[in-house]
This record gives structure tokens, sequence and C-alpha cells, in this order.
């Protein structure tokens, strides 16, 4: 059995990424990238579709572990009743391959660990076939299936039914290196690493990356771990990041809301960019833009919501009937159905970053304002329809107020570009635009009786999207109408003291209803409560929020208040992007300026 969601601790490459449990037990990796299939599974179900253990054969030995520094290279300290042992896990940066180290070094006494390799190709579906091999600098075995093989070489690995065992001991000052290396299964298998040289390497680009970021404050290392999260999940060669590194962790326990969350939605990279500016990684911004501008390239009609790593658009949801399930949620699913959907805001999202890239000073690409000058053109022509809004919705279509309000954002952050920039543009009919979607949102969006912001034309709810409105300019923080707007949320999305999306008992959103609630909305509402002057509020609520993170510092996407446990797929970006804003917000101490306006 799995064990909880936050029990599990990410190392990466910036390739694709692995999930560690307490227990020693790697029971999620997908090679090479993190949306291949998976060949340790075990998370989605059972020890059969797919882990890999290295732990005491001692029972009751337990365990601490850390992060090195400001890396994601982990190591989990071992104490039994014999001796101590550090074992480190990382996935070696910069190797152009795709491999797993896990090094065994004695600190006291002399312990006795014991290794369970069970690796199930293509979701585990592809049980391989497995032989082994003698070579320098010792045993190992090859398992192979389809297009898929990998090697594993350390201490001597025996059958035992579709499973590899076996046990060494590791004395005081003793060193033990296990390595997995996956290739191609039409070339051959790859030769040994030097682990000292990349352990060096390593931990090298983790600190040269880290070294660049000037945040210090109450929450610096919170921030730190929450860009290095972003980091981590930014797949190295294509500059897109995934929006978690795990597929179907539910949202609901035993429920239907698990969907698959390794791919690049538009708004994660938006809002990425935006975190990464602000923080000083031009370079990284300008990657970013870059993986943006290839995405959306082509006919703005055609422009998705999401896209593979790459910037695949072939994202069609399928089930997978052989895993039950995280503690028995079903369906698991791959691909993500939502990738058909329109969504208004996306595109109000996309031009806001790339407008801060201009405001912050990130060098202009020559076609980036073409590109905008076409999603403008797509906007004009399709501005007053319906969509799915923020959260997908899997219901009808409505006029969300955020994704109205977002469209509103699309037109001044255009506006902005040609008043600022000089660039060319129909700004008087942009201008247009803008105040005839204004009069509509405070007409139709706007409860004048309860003196809310509502979530659909429609309809009398709040949704926490709301939050994000002063965050884009559209109205103060301290605007009575959002100083409303954030009392009904209190009264109506917090029963717990945290923030859910929307009352799913009361929306249309084609599922059962039911979730708890998510973790970036009360970072939004923090960020709400610094910059309206809330500052007690905010810290509070800051301070309970980070109390929700691992013992590693990782955040999910949603947290279950009465069961006191994360939930959702992990470690998820939009949280920590919520997250580094609202650390932000809490640095300023004032009225932060929108997202799109550069600071002074």
């Amino acid at each position: 059995m799995p064990m909880r969601i936050e029990d599990y601790a990410l190392i990466s490459d910036c390739q694709s990424a692995a999930l560690v449990g307490r227990n020693g037990s790697i029971d999620w990796l997908c090679f090479p990238r993190y949306d291949s299939a998976s060949m340790f599974g075990a998370l989605l179900g059972d020890d059969s579709h797919g882990r890999w253990l290295l732990a005491p054969t001692e029972e009751d030995a337990t365990s601490t572990r850390r992060y090195i520094e400001n890396t994601f290279m982990l190591v989990t300290t071992w104490t039994t009743s014999t001796g101590v042992v550090e074992v480190t896990d990382f996935m070696p940066h910069g190797n152009r391959s795709a491999d797993i180290v896990r090094r065994v070094h004695g600190v006291r006494g002399s312990v006795e660990l014991q290794q369970d390799v069970r690796v199930r190709f293509d979701y585990a579906r592809a049980v391989p076939w497995v032989r082994q091999v003698h070579d320098e600098p010792g045993h190992g075995i090859i398992a192979t299936a389809g297009p898929d093989a990998v090697i594993v070489r350390g201490p001597r690995l025996r059958p035992e039914g579709e499973s590899h065992r076996g046990a060494f001991t590791v004395g005081e000052g003793e060193t033990v290196d296990v390595v997995l290396n996956w290739y191609p299964s039409y070339r051959d298998a790859p030769p040994p690493l030097d682990v000292d040289h990349l352990m060096r390497t390593s931990k090298a680009w983790w600190d040269d990356w880290t070294s660049g970021i000037g945040s210090q404050g109450r929450y610096h290392e919170e921030v730190v771990r929450s860009l290095i999260v972003l980091r981590a999940l930014t797949h190295e060669d294509t500059g897109g990041i995934a929006a978690a590194a795990t597929t179907s962790l539910p949202e609901q326990f035993g429920g239907a809301r698990n969907w698959d969350y390794r791919y690049t939605w538009l708004r994660d990279a938006s809002l990425t960019l935006s975190v990464l500016v602000n923080h000083g990684y031009v370079e990284e911004a300008a990657a970013w833009r870059g993986w943006l501008l290839r995405a959306i390239a082509g006919d703005p009609a055609d422009v998705q919501i999401m896209y593979g790593l790459g910037g695949e658009r072939d994202l069609v949801e399928r089930e997978l009937p052989n895993f039950p399930g995280y503690e028995g949620a079903s369906p698991v699913r791959i691909g993500n159905g939502a990738v058909t959907q329109y969504q208004a805001d996306v595109i109000g999202e996309v031009m806001i970053a790339l407008q801060e890239a201009r405001e912050r000073g990130v060098p202009d690409q020559r076609h980036a304002w073409p590109v905008q000058r076409a999603l403008m053109s797509f906007t004009e022509d399709n501005w007053q329809r319906k969509d799915s809004g923020i959260w997908e919705m899997r219901g009808a279509e409505h006029y969300f107020t955020h994704s109205r309000v977002m469209v509103w954002a699309a037109f001044d952050a255009a506006i902005k570009a040609v008043e600022r920039f000089g660039l060319d543009g129909p700004i008087e009919r942009w201008q247009e635009l803008r105040s005839r979607i204004e009069e509509e949102i405070e007409e139709h969006g706007f409860d004048a009786e309860r003196n809310t912001y509502v979530q659909t034309y429609d309809s009398k709810e709040v949704d926490a999207s709301l939050l994000i409105l002063p965050q884009v300019g559209y109205v103060k923080a301290t605007d009575p109408r959002m100083v409303g707007t954030v009392k009904a949320i209190e009264e109506d999305l917090m029963p717990d003291g945290l923030v859910m999306r929307y009352r799913s008992q009361h929306s249309d959103d084609g599922l059962a209803p039911g979730e708890n609630p998510f973790l970036a909305c009360s970072f939004w509402l923090v960020e709400q409560y610094a910059v309206s002057g809330r500052h007690d509020d905010a810290v509070a609520l800051m301070d309970r929020l980070l109390g929700l993170a691992n013992d590693v510092g990782l955040l999910s996407e949603e947290y279950d208040v009465q069961a006191g446990r994360q939930a959702g797929n992990t470690p998820q970006a939009l949280s920590h992007l919520a997250l580094v804003r609202a650390a932000d917000a809490i640095e300023a101490g004032r009225d932060m300026r929108p997202r799109s306006t550069p600071a002074a």
C-alpha cells in the first residue's frame, strides 16, 4: 500500500522526477520525462505495480530525512539497534541520461539493508524480461520490455517471483552505491557512472541556481524551496513546467476527482514567468517566454489551455483499469480531457506575463508582439463567449466572473504594451472593449445586495478565483467591493479555516460534490489580507499553511483538514507559486501593484 502523500519526497534532475517514501521505497517514477509512462507505479496501487525499496531489514528502524541544502538531493538517516546509515537519493543533473543514484554510507556501527526491485514498464502493463549481468564495478540486472530498458548496478539481486531481492551490510565509514540507468532497449546499456563526480556537479548546479535568489525576510527558506520546486518541475530541454509530478492522486479520497497533472498549463507557465522575473531570474523567464510563444504559435483559434512538456497537443484522456488507484480512488487517468475546453482566462494570463516580462527588462523577441496581436484578434472576436472557467468545470459553460475579468485584463495588458513601449495596435478599440467588459462585469458579476462579486453571472455563489481580481489590477484590494467579496468567501468557502475553490454541491462541475480546500486559494487569501492592511491575519494564515507542508517543505494540491493530510497531486506547482506571491506580499507590507506594473 502507498504511504500518505506527505510521506513522499521528490528527487529530480529537471528532466523527470521520482517520489521516495519515508520507508525507503521509490513508488513513482516516469523515465525519461515527467509525462512518460511509469516504471514504478506502486503509488497508484501496490508493490505489484512497481517499486524500488532500499531500507534496513530491521522492522523497528526509524528514519529522518532532509535535502542537502538548497538541492533536490535527499538524505535519509536510518537508525537501528545495530547502527546508523545515511541513504542519499538523487537524480544526477546534467548527465544527459535518466539515472537514479542511491548511495548508502555507514555512520555508526553496522546496518543490514534490503532491496526489493520490481520494474513495471508502461504504467505497470509490461512485466519485463530480467537477466543478470556481471561488469565493473560489480553485479547488476537488466530489465527489458518493448522500447524500455534499465540496468541496476550494486549489491547482488536474486529473483523471487516477479521481483528481485537482496541484502547487504554497511559498516561505519563504508559506502555502497546502487545505480539505476534507464535507456532505450535498442541501445547498449550505458557504462557505470562516476558517482562521486555526479554528486559534486549536481550539488554545484543546484547551489549555483539558488545563489540568484535574492528573497530575504520572514519566509526566506520557504520561498527558496518553492522556487526550487518550480525549477525541479521544469523540463530542462523544452522549458515546459509540469503542474505536478504525479497523476491521479485524489482530490477527494475514494472519489473520482483524479487528474493527470504532468503537463504544462498556459496559466501555470504564465504565473511561473511572473514569479521568476520578480525574483531576478531573467534568463529563466526568457526561456519560459520562449516556451509560451512556441506552444501558442499558429492560428489563435487553435490555442489550447495546456500542452505536453514539449508543446505536444494530443493529450487525450484515457483510463488505466489495471491500476486500482491511490487508496482505491479511481479511475486512474492519463492525458487530460480539459485540453479541449475553452477557458477564457488563459489569454489574459499570457498577455499579462508577456507584458510583465517587458516591464522587468527581459529582452524582447521580434515575434512576441505579433503573436500577442494575433491572440488579441482572437479575443476581440470571442470576448462574448461563455467558457469552462479556471477550475475546468465539466458541466455547462457559463459566464464566469473571473474569466470575464481576465478577458478585461488581456485588453488592459495590450493597451499598456502600446502606451508604454510604442508597439502598434488598435488601442482605441481595445479601450472601448475594456470599458464594455468592465460595465458588464459590474452589472452581472457583482451582487450589490451582498456586496460581493459572484462565481458566474447566473449565480449568487462565490468562488475563490475572485481573489485574483486585485492581482491583475481590476480592482484595488482595499476597494469596498473586494472587501465584501473577501467577507463572502470567509463565510461560504472556509468551513475549516482554509479556502475551498467553490461549493461543489452548488456548482455544475460535472462530478459528484465534495472536495478539500485548495492550497493555492488559501495563499491567494494571504496575499489579499497582506495588501489590504490585514497583516496579522495574513501572517496567521500563512503560518498555518506552511505548517501543512511535509517535513521537506513540499505541498500538494489540497489539504483534508478533517483527516489532517495532504490531498491531490504533488508537489503542486500552483501551490508553491501562490506561496511565493503570498510571502512577497507579506514582506512588502503595502498594497502591491498589479502583476503587469513594474515596481518603482
